[in-house]
């Protein structure tokens, strides 16, 4: 038995790689990650180990099934339960069972849970099943009245957010939904074309239609959804509304090229869409292919360290033209979403993301969506943002007329009599009243939103993140030349403090474009100039976006203005300035008042807003305020050598005779870079 990587001994075992991770590390065994090797002898103990735990299995009698009338027969008692005290320990205490075993029975069932946590109405009725109980929850009525009252729009957005957590028992696996990007001519449509071509059934592939924009394929029995036409708005717009359309990444770097500004670019939107990356090193059948320096560069130009090298990237070299590797990395694809639990609720009204939109002859504005959530049906009313429609028509990626659309399935929606914005998820609604109320609220939220919209500079986003605890400055970089992007980029990046972090989201050359505004949309940026022009396109969303843009033709103008903004945002250095010193000479106990030190001052002077330190015998007794300074019977602000006055603490009274003082005030020195 030759030694496995992990994810091939799962495939032997057929069991999920995630579970058999798990299982090794209760075993004891040191397993970094899926790519790991195991030995051939762990390999055959392990193998046989799994094997016995299998027969013991198959040799217990199978347990039947209970009839519904026997599960209700087993419900002894109902529980009424507020919905404030739908909290896992509160729920334990009302069926009097121990918080404990509430906990232990519910790990067992896959499901984690802590004593104070938040319970939803469905987890909650099944753990009091569990133990014979029937819950019954106060005020039900009135909930029901409260969710009317929300309007159409609110209950969508909720139910959407609560889906995966009111539904946790009723998720199923959804196939990934794939891109490929990376630089020009690096093979990414090529890539795509083998995998088309050899990847779906050959009665099915003179049928597809480019027009969709994506199309699904079948490999071991598993569907992949790749998008065809990548835009870096799936990354950015969507991302900034909660739609997530990209599950996985494949960065395309061609073995004879190496790493290149576009696959920079790429790679830098997919990390802020928080997206898993998988590296394929193409054109590896060319001579002057170089895979090994090829993974150097993403090292230093990226960060990415391949699996071989101890990293955790992916990295799978290919061959678009001849085919070669494609098969491992749909293998590689497949076992990122296995890892990356891909999931979707298959029931309910459907929730889709735009990957596409325009005009189509003969059919009029038409949408290109992948599901994501729930079923899409012809006769669904949909929103779209500020528009609505009713499905005519749904169009499959090979060009079939279909009645309904699954989760991860590419689909044409006609029906539209406007163009839908990529920025908008789709929601299938119940009813065309329903779907006219939403976009009728969308359409008000939006012209609140762009009368309330302005321009914000740099100095008022520094102000906004003084209020955090952890600042930040995200910028996006473009210079004229690689050179003076270097330049640029290494004096900004100089520009840091323990205080501040600056960080550079994207560095390219060429001049500031629609891409780069959204992408400092999503990540709450603003974007720098140094010698490029700004596209008007780019001017026209930045406006829209309130994307503050900044242009510099000098080096040091850049530097300047940037230092003088992060300075303000360092906190102030307080330092103590000595302004004198005394000593007690006497002691006075007042009647009303309290003890009151009698000083005589040596040097310096003492005013009635200094911080004063008291020693005796040259250590340090207390700090403390001044609440009263007077000479002789008046009350004074300032005192100076050689006069006596008259102190009285605001604090302590526990001072004597002999004690030395020294007086201070506090200064606040402005900090610099």
């Amino acid at each position: 038995m030759p030694r496995l990587r992990v994810y091939e001994l799962a495939k032997k075992l057929n069991m999920p790689t995630k579970d058999l991770l798990q299982e090794l590390e209760e075993l004891g065994l040191d397993i970094k990650n899926h790519m790991s090797y195991i030995d051939e002898e762990t390999v055959k103990l392990l193998l046989e180990l799994f094997e016995e735990e299998e027969d013991v299995e198959k040799s217990k009698p199978a347990a039947k099934p209970k009839k519904e009338e026997e599960i209700e027969d087993e419900v002894r008692e109902e529980v009424l339960v507020a919905p404030d005290e739908l909290q896992v320990n509160t729920l334990a205490l009302k069926i009097g069972v121990p918080l404990n075993k509430v906990i232990q029975d519910m790990f067992m069932k896959g499901i984690v849970l802590k004593p104070n946590q938040k319970l939803d109405e469905r987890t909650a009725r099944e753990i009091a099943k569990m133990y014979g109980y029937k819950l019954r929850l106060q005020q039900e009525t009135k909930t029901e009245h409260v969710e009317e009252q929300m309007s159409k729009l609110q209950q969508i957005e909720k139910y959407f957010e609560e889906l995966y957590t009111k539904h946790a028992g009723e998720l199923v696996s959804r196939p990934p939904v794939v891109t490929v990007m990376g630089h020009v001519d690096h093979g990414k449509t090529t890539l795509l074309d083998k995998i088309r071509k050899t990847r779906v059934a050959e009665q099915e592939a003179g049928g597809i239609t480019q027009s969709i924009g994506a199309y699904q394929i079948s490999y071991n029995g598993k569907k992949i959804t790749f998008i065809d036409t990548p835009g870096h708005e799936l990354f950015t717009e969507m991302r900034a509304r909660g739609a997530q359309a990209t599950d996985i990444v494949v960065l395309v770097v061609a073995a004879d090229d190496g790493v290149m500004p576009q696959t920079i670019e790429a790679y830098n939107h997919a990390k802020a869409a928080n997206v898993p990356v998988i590296v394929a090193i193409n054109k590896i059948d060319k001579p002057n292919a170089n895979i090994e320096a090829t993974k150097q560069q993403l090292v230093s130009k990226l960060n990415l360290i391949p699996e071989d090298w101890g990293g955790d990237t992916i990295v799978v070299p290919i061959s678009a033209r001849t085919g070669q590797g494609i098969d491992e990395l749909l293998e590689m694809i497949l076992l990122v979403a296995e890892m990356k639990e891909i999931k979707c609720y298959p029931k309910g009204p459907a929730r889709c993301v735009v990957i596409e939109s325009k005009i189509e002859r003969g059919l009029g504005p038409v949408a290109n969506v992948i599901v994501k959530d729930g079923i899409l049906k012809v006769g669904d009313y949909v929103v779209a943002g500020p528009i609505y429609a009713k499905v005519r028509t749904l169009i499959d990626d090979k060009g079939k007329h279909i009645k309904y659309a699954e989760p991860s399935q590419p689909v044409m929606i006609v029906g539209f009599e406007e163009l839908p914005n990529l920025r908008y998820a789709i929601y299938a609604v119940e009813d065309l009243e329903t779907a006219r109320e939403v976009s009728e609220e969308i359409k008000a939220r939006i012209e609140k939103e762009r009368r309330s919209k302005r321009r914000m500079t740099l100095e008022e986003l520094l102000k906004m993140m003084e209020e955090k605890e952890k600042k930040e400055l995200n910028l996006i970089l473009k210079a004229d030349t690689l050179g003076s992007l270097s330049a640029a980029q290494s004096a900004v990046e100089s520009l840091k403090s323990d205080e501040i972090k600056v960080n550079v989201v994207h560095a390219g050359v060429g001049p500031v474009t629609e891409s780069d505004i959204m992408l400092a949309s999503t990540c709450d940026g603003i974007v720098i100039g140094f010698r490029v022009k700004v596209e008007p396109q780019a001017r026209k969303v930045a406006e829209t976006e309130a994307i503050q843009v900044k242009t510099y033709e000098i080096i040091y103008d850049l530097i300047d203005s940037l230092k003088l903004s992060l300075e303000g945002m360092l906190k102030p250095q307080i330092v103590e300035e000595l302004i004198g010193r005394g000593e007690i000479k006497k002691v006075f106990d007042i009647k009303k008042v309290g003890k009151v030190a009698g000083v005589q001052l040596l040097e310096g002077k003492a005013t009635r807003d200094s911080k004063v330190k008291v020693y005796r015998n040259g250590m340090l007794l207390f700090t403390d305020e001044i609440e009263t300074l007077k000479h002789f019977k008046e009350d004074v602000s300032q005192v100076e050598a050689p006069q006596e006055c008259g102190i009285k603490f605001k604090s302590r009274a526990d001072f004597q005779q002999g004690d030395e003082l020294e007086f201070y005030q506090l200064k606040e020195i402005k900090r610099v870079l």
